[in-house]
């Protein structure tokens, strides 16, 4: 059996891991070797909502919560002070070091094979892929074809006036593969993208930003991670000027952005500074943060800076900002157009509904980010495989994990913009944290054969140490104001940390040897447990309705409370229970709520 990931971007890496570790024969094609696991934006992996991917991609047996551990040089847990639902692990990375320790890791991997090759077409045959055509006229056999392409579908970047067909950096895009899957009949829509400049790091006056160090001791994201981590560098912290709104004002007519030379949207929360000045008129100045491109570089990425600007003018803003007067600009910032997939065309399983076989993961299907499409990856070369086998497909469901919220999105409502994944988005987050992933997904990650079983009894252990803790917990009494109650009693008060519980009743009373991680797990089970018990109750509610039959002969016309949109997709797909129909992309939890009302009254009469 073998699997063909087009794309050696963060989508085609977990993609093709995970085929190689559920034993298929896994083929990465990319246009070129030397820059497999590229960053090609921020050094850093992580963040709000994104931490908590990089860990369930742990948890599946993924490889980025380890190459981030193995190349990181800046950690730091984000939201600490609020509760663990929302705290989140960002590093800082070694942008060299990450790519060369992504190519070697999968170099090593059995049953996978690097191939440098550019992608020209699929070759499809009676509704089911077939391989992938490369320019030179050779076509790769494959089983199943996962399509992780990143930026390069009919990419454009734009500088000012000036704008080339480019994938990212100058490196080539991929024309005709945009073509084909056009030709294909796949619906595309344009998004843009973009990137800051780098400045040199002799030139920046250090004096005049505030130092962000990273937290001591540093975590990091993955289980199997067994080196010390050690913070190497710091970021720093600015702000724009009112200076600089004056000169991006001044010369917004030469931004592609503002000029119509570019068509894509872009990503509403990873805006410009064109964008930022235009549409927060109000504030005079906004954050920027240096950060280390590398240890072994004298680049700086400048984080809030993304520009399509001409190179003259970003140098104008630049010499606006205290502190970057003098530091040489490496590389212009720059904007990025490319077609994507619209995703409602795919299946949960990220599966095409047109072509058996092709799967489509990462910004191909119009999400933004590293961890967004790792995520996609991960579990597009886990159902590749499995439609290989003709087995049933994994998906997991917005109450397993932030992939299943992040999917579920994209496939039923489609994108209109650059996708980004919040914990605002997940209902269920109160159970959807980084502390528990393993618990959330490990057994899914052993059944499929993506972790050894040493590896998942491991985490077994961690896991019931945890338990243990709350135990100790529970057999612990101590006074309080209407008289005794137990240390977990006392740790349900929002206010109660197990550090306060420590400082009010002594070390040796509380459960020893737990790191930060540890305590976070144990605060939010604590704390959260009634919540979690009702959102359990909703889901276990909500699983019982998707197994209602809807009748085959089903007038959806007479449904109250449906779109004319939502019938007619309806009758299209004719669902056989409430469960399908709320796969069908854009049928919205309303629509679900109207139906389930209509065939229970309908029942009742």
């Amino acid at each position: 059996m073998r699997i063909i990931v087009v794309g050696g971007g963060h989508a085609g890496i977990e993609a093709a891991y995970a085929a190689a570790r559920m034993g298929a024969e896994a083929v990465l094609l990319t246009m070129h070797l030397e820059t497999v696991g590229q960053m090609s934006c921020n050094p850093s992996i992580g963040g709000i909502a994104k931490g908590h991917l990089v860990r369930e991609i742990d948890a599946l047996g993924g490889l980025m919560a380890l190459a981030a551990d193995a190349t990181g040089i800046h950690f730091k847990v984000l939201n600490r002070s609020k509760g663990p639902a929302v705290r989140a692990t960002r590093s800082q990375n070694d942008k060299a070091a990450y790519r060369l320790f992504v190519k070697d890791f999968l170099e090593r991997v059995p049953g996978l094979r690097l191939y440098q090759g550019l992608a020209a077409g699929i070759a499809v045959e009676g509704g089911r892929v077939r391989g992938v055509r490369l320019v030179d006229g050779e076509t790769l056999a494959a089983d199943a074809v996962v399509v992780c392409s990143g930026t390069f579908l009919a990419g454009r970047i734009f500088v000012g006036s000036a704008s080339y067909a480019a994938g990212r950096a100058n490196e080539p895009p991929a024309i005709e593969l945009a073509e084909a899957i056009r030709g294909l009949g796949f619906a595309t829509l344009r998004l843009k993208t973009g990137t800051p400049m780098r400045l040199h790091a002799d030139g920046i006056d250090w004096s005049r930003f505030t130092p962000q160090p990273g937290d001591e001791p540093p975590l990091g994201f993955s289980a199997r991670t067994r080196r010390k981590l050690r913070n190497r560098v710091q970021c720093f912290l600015g702000h724009t000027t009112p200076e600089v709104g004056r000169i991006v004002r001044e010369h917004l007519h030469l931004s592609p952005l503002y000029s119509g030379r570019i068509r894509g949207v872009g990503p509403r929360y990873c805006p410009s500074i064109e964008d930022k000045v235009v549409k927060f008129p109000e504030r005079e100045r906004h954050p920027i943060f240096l950060e280390p491109e590398g240890l072994n570089s004298r680049e700086i990425y400048v984080n809030g800076l993304s520009s399509s600007l001409p190179a003259e003018v970003q140098r104008r803003v630049l010499d606006a900002v205290p502190g970057l007067e003098r530091a040489p600009m490496m590389r212009p910032a720059y904007a990025i157009e490319y077609d994507a997939v619209q995703p409602t065309q795919l299946r949960p399983s990220l599966e095409s509904r047109a072509v058996g076989g092709l799967f489509f993961a990462g910004q191909v299907n119009g999400t933004s980010g590293y961890e967004e499409a790792a995520g996609q990856g991960l579990m597009a070369g886990v159902n590749a495989v499995l439609e290989a086998r003709g087995e049933p497909p994994f998906v997991l469901g917005r109450n397993e994990a932030y992939i299943g919220v992040m999917i579920d999105d994209i496939v039923r409502r489609g994108v209109d913009e650059p996708y980004r994944l919040f914990t605002a988005r997940a209902e269920y987050r109160l159970q959807l944290r980084e502390d528990n992933a393993f618990e959330r997904l490990g057994a899914h990650a052993l059944r499929l054969g993506l972790v050894t079983r040493r590896d998942h009894e491991r985490e077994q252990r961690r896991l019931e140490r945890r338990r243990r803790a709350i135990r100790e917990l529970d057999a612990v009494r101590v006074p309080c104001a209407g008289g005794a109650e137990t240390l977990r009693q006392a740790l349900r008060r929002p206010e109660t940390t197990l550090a306060r519980l420590r400082e009010l009743h002594g070390d040796a009373r509380l459960p020893q040897g737990l790191d930060f991680a540890d305590a976070s797990y144990i605060e939010a089970s604590v704390k959260y447990e009634g919540y979690v018990a009702i959102q359990n109750r909703e889901v276990a509610r909500l699983g019982r309705l998707a197994a209602v039959a809807i009748p085959a002969g089903l007038d959806f016309a007479v449904v109250d409370g449906l779109s004319t949109e939502i019938r007619q997709k309806l009758g299209r797909e004719r669902p056989a229970t409430l469960g399908e129909a709320a796969a069908i992309p854009g049928v919205t939890p309303a629509a679900l709520n109207a139906l389930s009302i209509h065939l229970a009254l309908k029942c009742r009469r």
